[in-house]
């Protein structure tokens, strides 16, 4: 398995520093709305590296943090007449309605910045015995001069940072570089006792707080989107460093920018959206499969066409799933001629899809194959295969898909449903039969109402479910 290291700037075999174990850091939201579309690629890239990773046999420890201390969460709390407190919760609540409702699984520690202080005074005021960090007035900040790497993970050299980045405005600053560790409390702000005088964290010092405490001082894979790798990851990276003397995270994945319609998201464009408003009209699984379509490091356009072929792509997915069965269960248990080469073919794609993702994580080409697989089954068909050749297959297309955390929606109540289906198909055909054709009618423009499609085949009436708007 090799993975795109954003500090070599090349693809590395992955090792991980304890054999058959994964320590991954995936930054999270900061909880002052709605998290929008393009959060939701990095939240669905890392939960399906996460599922990857378990599916090839690791044993994962997954953190992701929430920011619940943070100027827009104490702006928000202004606006909607509350306090930041009752804005985190508020937001911390949706974004896991949010991110069930597109397959996102939670992580095993999601920690919080005001659950963290302790660790994070701690954290500050070791850098400041080490001589890393400095106090002005009650606010500590880093010392990049006093830390030579400073600029490694961005491949930036000091000067170019400061000409490029937009900094905190502080003149008694050393280096407009130094970034806040802790910040004095400004009247009616949360706050908290420190060495310093009342004050909170800055932002970046709470992510390497979090990742040491739960997971020890070299985490093996840390990421988020691309545009934390200056300043926030590169920040990370140097404080966690500066204070242990070794390597944070041995290997780093960014996600690539999401536009929309081939422009930046802004709301000032009106095409800014949240998942809440994606849902109004595609299923949120839609999203999921547009977001894996495409590699995680590469640029990615949200479109309305993109929507509706990732659609087409996944009602593909379910009706083969629904044909498979439908024949299976018209087949018998017999072996036909020819079984043993189908069986193979079959699995073999199971080969391929790990020879895919194992490439940088890959899933456009993993989802690839699982779209082969759809069409060598759908040709095998037509040859009248066994039911152990159709089982098999079915098996393994959800077996990948559920890697990607996709056809995972047709569970036990949808085979309920399923059971009802046949059962006004069978009343339907009896009512043909009968020349009761209102009520046979009536029955088609039921199952048509419920985005039911039937068709006539040799081996009798097959039914498709649509998928949802």
């Amino acid at each position: 398995m090799k993975f795109y290291n954003t500090l070599t700037r090349q693809k590395e075999e992955f090792v991980t520093a304890e054999p058959g174990k994964v320590k991954l850091y995936a930054c999270g939201p900061t909880v002052y709305n709605y998290f929008h579309i393009g959060n939701a690629r990095t939240f669905i890239t890392f939960d399906a590296l996460r599922n990857y990773l378990q599916y090839r046999g690791y044993e994962v420890t997954f953190v992701q943090n929430f920011t619940d201390v943070d100027d827009k969460i104490i702006q928000q709390a202004l606006k909607e007449n509350l306090s930041p407190k009752e804005i985190s919760e508020k937001y911390i609540d949706a974004y896991f309605k949010d991110a069930e409702s597109l397959g996102i699984l939670k992580a095993d520690v999601h920690p919080r910045v005001t659950e963290t202080i302790t660790e994070i005074i701690e954290f500050v005021q070791a850098l400041m015995d080490k001589g890393f960090a400095y106090e002005l007035k009650g606010d500590v900040y880093f010392d990049v001069e006093a830390y030579p790497d400073y600029g490694a993970l961005s491949k930036q050299s000091l000067e170019e940072l400061k000409s490029g980045a937009r900094i905190e405005v502080n003149e008694a600053k050393k280096n407009p570089l130094d970034f806040a560790l802790w910040k004095t409390a400004k009247p009616g702000e949360p706050s908290w006792d420190s060495p310093w005088g009342k004050g909170r964290p800055g932002w970046h010092i709470e992510c390497s707080a979090m990742a040491k405490k739960y997971l020890g001082e070299t985490i093996d894979i840390h990421g988020g989107g691309g545009d934390l790798v200056f300043p926030h990851h590169e920040n990370e990276v140097a404080q966690s460093q500066a204070l242990t003397g070794k390597p944070f995270a041995r290997y780093w994945i960014h996600v690539g920018y999401l536009n929309v319609d081939n422009r930046k998201m802004s709301k000032s464009l009106n095409n800014f959206f949240t998942p809440r408003e994606i849902a109004e009209e595609f299923d949120l699984e839609v999203v999921r499969v547009f977001m894996l379509s495409a590699h995680y490091r590469n640029p990615i356009n949200f479109s309305r066409e993109g929507m509706e072929a990732s659609k087409n792509g996944l009602e593909r997915l379910y009706n083969a799933l629904d044909n498979w069965r439908y024949y299976s269960e018209k087949t018998e248990q017999t072996p036909v001629e020819g079984d043993e080469a189908r069986l193979r073919e079959v699995e073999n794609h199971r080969t391929r899809f790990t020879e895919e993702m194992d490439d940088d994580f890959n899933t456009a080409n993993g989802m690839a194959v699982i779209f082969e697989l759809v069409k060598t089954v759908n040709e095998m068909i037509t040859q009248k295969p066994g039911k152990k050749v159709l089982e098999t297959a079915m098996q393994l297309l959800q077996e990948l898909s559920g890697v990607l955390g996709l056809l995972t929606k047709r569970k036990d109540q949808d085979r309920s449903l399923d059971t009802e289906i046949e059962a006004l198909i069978r009343e339907r055909q009896s009512a043909r039969k009968e020349k009761n054709y209102p009520r046979a009618d009536q029955i088609r423009d039921e199952l048509t109402a419920q985005g039911i499609v039937l068709e006539d085949t040799p081996e009798g009436i097959k039914w498709k479910r649509l998928a949802k708007k």
